[in-house]
């Protein structure tokens, strides 16, 4: 991890050593049009090495991402069916198939800065208010035994800093974000229909226990606790 910070701090300093600041803002892709100016026969390369990186960041999202969900099933915030496990791969596959009509949706909002500033808002809002309340719980438990400890100030500075962005991003684009963070509070009243108090009419309940039943039997999955014995 250290060395990948520093070559992309070292990257950044390249790229403001070599362009000027009009250079930066009016270019479309500032990895290609540096390489351009310092490694001319290189810039074709480019492209090339920023679609692998973001394959690499794609496919960590895919490990990361229904894990996420598969936790939240499995505490009871989720529906019981993205708690279930593959009875071969032991993989979360109703957690992973969920992506695929959810990143759909996303990309038919077309522009790609649109679709950024509206993902990354609701992601760093969220990672900042874990990490408060990280620094809460610290504050109020500090005699919770801990796997590790780090110093204050490394979760107190990324906190301020990813409260920074998300403030950023709605200054700069509020209508995206404001989009965002509608969409993020829209989760509120489910969960408290749904999850806290279980207002769900019973025809529903019944009516979605059958889909997820139908669904566990085509994609083979069950509880990871019954693949434990």
């Amino acid at each position: 991890m250290v060395t990948v910070t520093t070559l992309y701090v070292l990257v950044n300093v390249a790229y403001y050593t070599m362009m000027t600041e009009d250079e930066l803002l009016i270019s479309d892709a500032v990895a290609v049009t540096f390489a351009s100016k310092v490694l001319p026969r290189m810039a074709s390369l480019v492209p090339l090495l920023v679609a692998l990186s973001c394959l690499g960041a794609m496919n960590g999202g895919i490990f990361a991402v229904p894990r996420m969900l598969f936790v939240a099933a499995r505490e009871g915030q989720w529906p019981a069916l993205f708690s279930m496990i593959h009875i071969r791969r032991k993989t979360p596959m109703p957690a992973v198939l969920l992506l695929s009509p959810l990143m759909i949706i996303m990309l038919a909002r077309g522009e790609i800065y649109q679709l950024i500033n509206f993902a990354s808002f609701s992601r760093w809002l969220f990672i900042a208010v874990v990490t408060l309340g990280l620094l809460v719980h610290r504050y109020r438990f500090p005699d919770h035994p801990r796997a590790f400890k780090v110093p204050l100030a490394v979760p107190v500075i990324f906190t301020v800093v990813c409260f920074f962005i998300v403030g950023l991003s709605l200054y700069s684009d509020p209508w995206n974000t404001g989009c965002s963070f509608a969409v993020t509070l829209t989760g509120i009243p489910v969960y408290y229909l749904t999850i806290k108090h279980s207002y769900v009419p019973t025809r529903w309940r019944k009516a979605f226990n059958y889909c997820s039943k139908q669904l566990q039997i085509l994609l083979e999955v069950v509880q990871q606790e019954v693949q434990t014995y």
